[in-house]
Formats: C-alpha cells, sequence, structure tokens
C-alpha cells in the first residue's frame, strides 16, 4: 500500500467489503435525459381493426358470417390493448357497440381482459365472475343474496368505429373534438387497399418521423425504394396548427422494386406529399402519370414511451389488376417495414444506453422538428385544458357525463411555408 492511502482511499471499507458505487462505474457518455416522448390523452387512437372484436365492421361491411343476433349472441373474449400507458379492454356490449374499460376490476384488481363477453353482453370477470356493462358498471355479482344496491364501477373510455377500426380516447369522461382522419378512396372501386398492423420499440415520435423521413430510403431501403442516381428537388413545409406537410417538386421516377411494381411503363415527373395530422397519423402520397395512385395512412398509437403501434392502410390503383400488385407488393412492404422496425429499435437502444436524446438535424430533416413542435404544443394545449375549471360538461350517449377535449381539425387557418433543396 502507497505511503498515506488509507483503505477507504482504496475502495476498501474497515469491514474488508469494496464500497457499492450507485451504479456502473464503466459505460458511456451520458445524455441530458431528454426523450420525445408526450402524452396526448384528449385524443382518438385506433385500438385495433373492427374484426378483431366479435360482430364489427370491415370497410362498408360486417366481419364474420350469419346474422347480427347469431353475432351478438357468441360468446368471445376481450381485447386487451395498452394505449397511451392505459391498460384497455374492449369488448361488443349487449347493443354491438365496441365499449372500452380501465383493464382493471374493481373487486380484485384481476385483469378483466383474462375474463370472458357474456351471451348478454356484459364483460365478466375471471375471478369471481362480477359482470360490467359497457358503460363500466357493475350488472351483477354471482353468490351475493341480498339485492345489488350500491353502484360499483370501472372507468369507461369513449370510443368509435369508422373505415374498419376501432378507435378510443384514453382519457376516462372525455370525447375528443378533432376527428379521425378518413381512410382516402375506401369507397372508390378503383382502389384496393392492405392493411398491416406494425409494432415498433420506438416512441411515437421517432415512429412517425421514420414513416415520413425521405433521406433515409436511399440507404436503409437501397435497391427496394431509391438508392440509385441522386437527383435535386425542392421541397414545399406548409405548417398548419395541427398538421404539417412538405409536397416534393421535380422528384422523377425513383428507381427500386416499388415504382418497378407501381408503374412498369411510366417514368416523367412523380407528384409526391408527406403529411402529419395530429395526434399521430402519417400519410404518404405518390402520383406516377394519371393511372397510378398510391397513399400509405399510418395511424400510430403510443403504447408505451418506447413502443408504438402503427395500424398501416396502403391504398392504391395501378394499370395492372390490383390482385396481381397486391400479391408482389405485400412481401416488399413487410421488408421495408421489417428494415424500419429494426433501425427504430436500435435507435431506441442507443437513446436507453446513452441515458437520452442528443439529435442534431438540418433543413433536410424536412419533417421531424416539425412534428415535434406540433406534438409539444398540443401537450401543452392539452395541459392547460385539463387545468382550467369550470369546463363544460356534455352527455355521450350513453349517459355519463363526458368532457370534451382536444380541438376541432384546422382547415382554414394559413399555413406557415418554408422551402428546403435536397438530393435524394
Amino acid at each position: 500500500m502507497l505511503s498515506g492511502m488509507s483503505l477507504e482511499d482504496e475502495g476498501v471499507r474497515g469491514s474488508g467489503e469494496r464500497a457499492v458505487a450507485p451504479g456502473p462505474v464503466l459505460g458511456p457518455p451520458q445524455g441530458r435525459g431528454h426523450r420525445s416522448v408526450v402524452r396526448l390523452t384528449r385524443e382518438w387512437y385506433v385500438a385495433c381493426r373492427s374484426d378483431e372484436l366479435e360482430g364489427g365492421e370491415v370497410g362498408n361491411g360486417v366481419a364474420g358470417g350469419g346474422s347480427l343476433p347469431e353475432r351478438l349472441g357468441r360468446r368471445s373474449a376481450p381485447l386487451a390493448m395498452t394505449v397511451a400507458g392505459v391498460p384497455l379492454v374492449l369488448f361488443r356490449d349487449g347493443t354491438g357497440r365496441a365499449s372500452a374499460l380501465l383493464d382493471r376490476c374493481a373487486h380484485r384488481n384481476v385483469p378483466l381482459s383474462l375474463g370472458r363477453v357474456t351471451r348478454e353482453g356484459t364483460l365478466e370477470c375471471g375471478y369471481h365472475g362480477w359482470r360490467f356493462t359497457g358503460e363500466g358498471r357493475c350488472s351483477a355479482i354471482p353468490g351475493l343474496c341480498s339485492p345489488l344496491e350500491k353502484v360499483y364501477r370501472v372507468h369507461s373510455y369513449a370510443t368509435r368505429e369508422q373505415d374498419g377500426f376501432v378507435w378510443v380516447c384514453p382519457e376516462p369522461d372525455v370525447i375528443p373534438e378533432r376527428d379521425p382522419l378518413r381512410v382516402p378512396a375506401l369507397d372508390d372501386s378503383r382502389y384496393e387497399h392492405v392493411v398491416r398492423r406494425v409494432e415498433v420499440r420506438a416512441s411515437l415520435h421517432a415512429a412517425i418521423e421514420n414513416a415520413l423521413d425521405v433521406p433515409h430510403t436511399g440507404y436503409l431501403h437501397r435497391g427496394l425504394f431509391r438508392g440509385g442516381k441522386k437527383n435535386r428537388i425542392r421541397a414545399v413545409v406548409r405548417r398548419y396548427r395541427d398538421r404539417v406537410e412538405a409536397e416534393y417538386l421535380g422528384e422523377p421516377k425513383p428507381p427500386g422494386v416499388v415504382a418497378k411494381i407501381l408503374a412498369p411503363h411510366g417514368g416523367g415527373i412523380v407528384r409526391h406529399w408527406d403529411r402529419f395530422f395530429l395526434p399521430g397519423v402519417a400519410q404518404v402520397e405518390y402520383a406516377l402519370g394519371e393511372d397510378t395512385h398510391l397513399v400509405v395512412t399510418s395511424f400510430c398509437t403510443p403504447v408505451e414511451d418506447f413502443h408504438t403501434i402503427m395500424f398501416a392502410v396502403v391504398s392504391f390503383r395501378t394499370p395492372l389488376p390490383g390482385a396481381l400488385v397486391r400479391r408482389v407488393l405485400e412481401p416488399v412492404a413487410r421488408r421495408i417495414f421489417g428494415q424500419d422496425a429494426a433501425i427504430l429499435a436500435k435507435q431506441t437502444e442507443a437513446i436507453e444506453r446513452f441515458g437520452g436524446e442528443q439529435f442534431v438535424s438540418t433543413e433536410i430533416d424536412v419533417l421531424g422538428p416539425s412534428v415535434w413542435r406540433l406534438l409539444r404544443d398540443a401537450e401543452r394545449a392539452e395541459q392547460a385544458a385539463s387545468a382550467h375549471q369550470g369546463t363544460p360538461r356534455h352527455t355521450d350517449g350513453g349517459g355519463a357525463a363526458a368532457t370534451r377535449g382536444g380541438a376541432t381539425r384546422s382547415i382554414a387557418d394559413e399555413p406557415v411555408v418554408h422551402a428546403v433543396d435536397l438530393e435524394v
């Protein structure tokens, strides 16, 4: 031992045990702890497809065989889904309406999703059999001999069915004012529609930025989409209060498998738009000539801080038979989605390892910073609305009091416009 050095200086306590450090001694440089995560709960998010709940609608039709009374009379398992960190259980009540309750029985806190849906359309807990209506009221307690006089409830959440999806608001007793975005061309017989559910280990912001990011496509998806000769194009960005859009001008038909499938005979200039709509919709639109049109609408649902589910609807029409294009396009789309999911997971791993984000951006990160500003502004507005006292109350059709939340989708506000040149 060196002269003048004590046992404590060597990291050894008098008892002979080494001092326990509060965390790892060796590790990467730690960031400032910033994470691009927002909490927006007064909004509509997709919880599931309608046909995942017994008796649901798909497009303009009804899923499953048999008449509506027959379908409603079947017993079916409820569906568990977490939205914005809130554990929910979804099922259809006695009228066929999609219902969402907090996934926790009022009796002993067992998840209600472990139970079953009765023939009468109530949700029966799998532990003691307590039954709950679609509004969250306990309607029966098996074994209780006296009348059920006290009202027992679990939180209920507003739901809405639209375009083959079940939407839910993860704030109890709130009905969002901002309507969900519609799936484009759903009633146009010229279009084919492919729906895919993709889970990514990433924040809502990261998932949306990835879906709308042009520069990465020539590298991560090289050969499938872009990756050939570079072309200089211009992006005109228009930012509104509830959305942002980039229109790309002067873009030729990109090389790669996707373009060959969608426009086998065409070349020339492409019309291309990327859009974000609050709270979590990414939309990519391509028009190649007069005959080819492709729109990918991704409804993104935040599950947890770094867990997002994307319900992607690919709507397209081409000169080729739709069924043929679908068979060829689907495996290519799965590969592209898989590449994005893998790189987003690695991004999240790095953020966690380094203790937060440390991003730098340039002007060719066309939409990511604008998406983040819109999300943060919406979060601040929601926090202010939640703190405001005396908010008017409304009735949600089922008799329960509900607060109107969020904001109506704006279509008349003047955009902030700027242009960016980039090579892709």
